[in-house]
This record gives structure tokens, sequence and C-alpha cells, in this order.
């Protein structure tokens, strides 16, 4: 028997979950588990459903023509997502992953690791991942981003890490992934903009760090968010001790999001998410 996972979203009204898992019914499909959620104010119902069984190939046709015009329905496969990793130089989120890629206990594969500079390239291939160089000498953004989605191409990924990849993305690279590429960084933004944002905050005397998981838009650090931490910090810790916090938590923070996006537990409406973490 096969397992998939029904996302439905569409506008709100009496009677949709009834509707949804009457059609399950009628087919014999097994409900495993079903999670939703109403956003009053937009007056929108986003739904997951893991369901068990024989799926007929009219089934999301179906369960659409029975909900409000506009509805997004969407049947996944239970599968492991294949992902590119972009990085710069910093190694602590892409030794994250490509740990937990060869544990093998997680829901993604890492198909290649992308840098634009050579620095990761030894540890990326002790894990026996291809690794490939993409330098940004000498090119302009936009060439530079038409060279890395040239080697995208050849894995066919789900979806894009950017794992603390230190550079701007052109338009046409982020349109090219639509809600398909993740970010990881620290959660000083906008208060310590540029360079150096620990010393920044060790100078400020912040009491809380954090890191953030969001999808990459056009505005800079500002796509639908997937998940946020913070832990406490004070007087004793130097700038040095506040950036090795922040390590822990972006990787702690990009592994959970992660978690959720490969489970297909997260819908993007306009700049929000919905994610549902049970």
């Amino acid at each position: 028997m096969e397992r998939k996972i029904l996302l439905t979203e569409c506008p709100d009204e009496t009677g949709l979950i009834a509707r949804i898992t009457g059609i399950c019914g009628r087919h014999s499909l097994n409900i495993i588990k079903n999670t939703e959620f109403v956003a009053n104010q937009q007056r929108l119902f986003f739904m997951r459903t893991v369901l068990e069984g024989d799926f007929p190939e009219s089934f999301p046709d179906e369960v659409r023509s029975a909900l409000p015009q506009g509805a997004s329905v969407r049947l996944m496969a239970s599968r492991r997502k294949r992902l590119v990793i972009m990085v710069t130089r910093e190694q602590h989120c892409l030794g994250d992953l490509l740990l937990k890629n060869y544990a093998g206990n997680v829901n993604f594969e890492i198909a290649a690791v992308i840098g634009n500079y050579d620095t990761l390239r030894e540890l990326t291939e002790k894990f026996a991942i291809p690794f490939h160089l993409v330098s940004h000498e000498d090119l302009t953004r936009e060439e530079h981003c038409r060279q890395i989605m040239k080697v995208i191409g050849q894995y066919e990924p789900d979806y894009i890490v950017l794992a603390k990849y230190m550079r701007i993305l052109t338009p046409e690279f982020i349109n090219a992934y639509p809600s398909r590429i993740i970010n990881i960084h620290h959660s000083f933004l906008p208060a310590f903009i540029g360079a150096r944002p620990y010393e920044q905050a060790y100078n400020r005397g912040v009491k809380i760090i954090g890191a953030t998981a969001h999808f990459v838009t056009e505005h800079l650090d500002e796509g639908p968010i997937i998940e946020q931490d913070v832990i406490k910090v004070d007087h004793n810790y130097t700038a040095a001790d506040m950036a090795e916090a922040g390590r822990d938590i972006e990787r702690m923070v990009l592994d959970h999001a992660l978690n959720y996006v490969m489970d297909d537990k997260v819908f993007i409406f306009g700049n929000r998410t919905v994610v549902f973490r049970n």
C-alpha cells in the first residue's frame, strides 16, 4: 500500500474537512494523520493529510472539484527530497547536513555542494558528495549566478539550501526556483547589517542571539520564515563566544526548518508560512 500526503489550500467555508475525508473514504484510503488550520483574517483553509491505500489517478482532481474555486490540491509521494547545498567558507551548517545525510536518518539526500571558494571541498568529498567550485572572481553577479544554475541543472534538486552562502543572488536565479531556496542567517538583521555582526552585538550588549531559516525572495532576508529560535547571553560572553553560540543555533534552526519542509509540513501564503510542526 502506498503512503502519500495530501496538501490542501483553499478559501475557508463550512464542511471542507467532511468533503475531503469523504472522498478519501470512498476510495478506501486510510487517514493516518490529519492536521488543519484556518487563517481567519485571510479566510484561508490549510490541511495536511497523511493517507495510505491505493490511489486512483483522478483522486487530486476529485478533491479539487469538491472545494471552492481557486483551491490548491497537491498529492505528494512520501520520498526523500534531493538537495543542492551552496556554501562559501563557513563549515558548521554544511558539516551538520553532511553528517545527517551520511547517517541516513533524514528525509533528504544531498546531490551536490557548490561553493564560490574551494575551502569546503575536502570536507564535502570526505562524504563522497560531488563538490563544484564556481568562483565569482572576475564575473558579474549575473554571470556568476548563471554558471551556478548550469551546475544545479545537472542534479534537478527539489530544494537549494544556502548553508551560510555569503553572496546576494540575482532575481533571475531566485525566480528560477520559486519557494525552493532556503536560507539560514543570524537574527540580528536589520539592527546589525554588514560585516562582523557578533562584534556589533557584543558592543551593544545584546542579551539574546538567534537564527532564522526562511525561503528566499528578491527582498534580501525578508522571505517567508520557516523557523526561528534564540538563546540568552550575558556580559560573560565575548564576541567570539557569541559567534560560537550563534553557529550552534544556526545548525539547529536549519535542521528543524529542513525537517518541516522535507516532510511537506509547510504552506506559503503571501510572505507568511503555516508550519505543521507535529
